[in-house]
């Protein structure tokens, strides 16, 4: 089994199967902290020409991972949420404009579409429980839809949604389409362009395997002129750096949206987080994943009293497991597990497990012995 030990010296009777909250880092994202952290003791910003062709490697692994067409289309942002303002409130929206989300979305795909309230714009929640999610997200886009925005894996149940169809259906319909990938990007194979996505975004802490505070957000070119700007500095300028500059414009490439000075701590930690993503490769990962969330379904599956809250078809999984154990309660069983040494979360129906590729089966087998002496009693 391929495992990434001299990565992830995690402790002594540790389980972690959280990745879908917040991950822990590798070795080499935490080595290149401690040196940048050293830097600045040592010599302050002397070096800083270096830490810049580190931050363009960044950009530079980050359009590779999500097939966007330049890294002028990525912009370097604080977190999901942030990505998804700049959307929710860059738009020039109509009273009556409709906004499509699911009925499952994590709060920061759903606040931030409720919070044009004011502007008179309507948000249309969709069930996904049906036999076909994608149908019925499809079927409610009607004259006054301007936009569909969906998690690529949906943070409770972990269903995955089928985003080329999603994205093909709503360019056919004149309606923009954008991705919360947060819950996907670092866990499976992620395209914008396969998606015809108009804007994703991901947070680096979760399956990145990165710190929290800095995140990834795509947009299309041709759309990027449509989102007005509300945050303004030197940073975001298409001159950034000529500081005797008078006339002004901002930044033609999505670092129009990086108002101010960059997250370089949070650069080098990424940027080594990512590194190793594409040293094993996006295909890979997802393959060493997937074995590792039917080793835990099946062990799942063969509990007595044992309800699975996921999806159970290969199609549909990513990286999450959400179950629950006849007479146990949730938050009682959560916390019967961690105080046993098994990281996970307490979310929607039931008890998260959320593995990544460099799971060992040492932890995996533990966890399901574990869960087997709790449900027998």
């Amino acid at each position: 089994m391929y495992v990434f030990h001299d990565e992830f010296p995690q402790e002594s009777g540790l389980r972690y199967l959280n990745h879908a909250a917040v991950a822990p880092w590798p070795k080499r994202s935490a080595d290149a902290v401690r040196r940048f952290a050293e830097a600045n003791v040592s010599s302050g910003a002397r070096d800083y020409p270096d830490w810049l062709k580190l931050e363009r490697s960044l950009r530079e692994r980050s359009a590779r991972l999500l097939n966007a067409p330049s890294t002028g289309d990525i912009a370097l942002v604080k977190n999901t949420s942030e990505a998804l303002s700049f959307v929710a409130f860059g738009l020039d929206w109509r009273p009556g404009d409709q906004v499509i989300i699911s009925d499952e979305e994590f709060p920061s795909n759903r606040v931030v579409w409720l919070a044009l309230a004011p502007l008179g714009v309507e948000v249309i929640e969709v069930s996904l429980r049906g036999v076909d999610a994608e149908a019925a997200l499809l079927q409610a886009i009607g004259p006054r839809t301007r936009l569909l925005s969906i998690s690529a894996v949906q943070y409770a149940s972990g269903l995955r949604l089928d985003l080329p169809r999603l994205g093909q259906g709503c360019r056919a319909r004149g309606v923009l389409f954008c991705v919360d990938a947060i819950q996907q990007l670092g866990a499976l194979p992620f395209d914008v362009q396969a998606c015809a996505c108009d804007f994703a975004m991901a947070d680096g802490h979760k399956w990145l395997l990165g710190p929290e505070g800095l995140g990834l957000f795509y947009s299309r070119s041709e759309l990027r002129d449509q989102l007005k700007l509300h945050e303004y500095g030197w940073h975001m300028l298409e001159h950034a750096g000529d500081y005797n500059r008078q006339d002004w414009q901002p930044a033609r490439s999505a670092r129009r949206f990086e108002c101010g000075s960059p997250n370089m701590l949070g650069a080098f930690a990424l940027e080594a987080s990512l590194s190793l993503l594409e040293e094993v490769g996006m295909q890979r990962v997802g393959a060493l994943l997937a074995e590792r969330v039917q080793w835990l379904l099946d062990g799942i599956q063969a509990l007595p009293g044992a309800t699975l809250h996921s999806p159970v078809e290969v199609e549909r999984r990513a990286g999450i497991l959400t179950f629950s154990l006849a007479g146990h309660d949730n938050q009682a069983l959560h916390q019967r597990l961690r105080d046993a040494g098994v990281i996970c979360a307490q979310r929607g129906p039931g008890v998260r497990f959320s593995p990544h590729f460099y799971t060992s089966a040492q932890v995996i087998e533990e966890t399901l012995g574990l869960l087997g002496q709790l449900a027998r009693g």
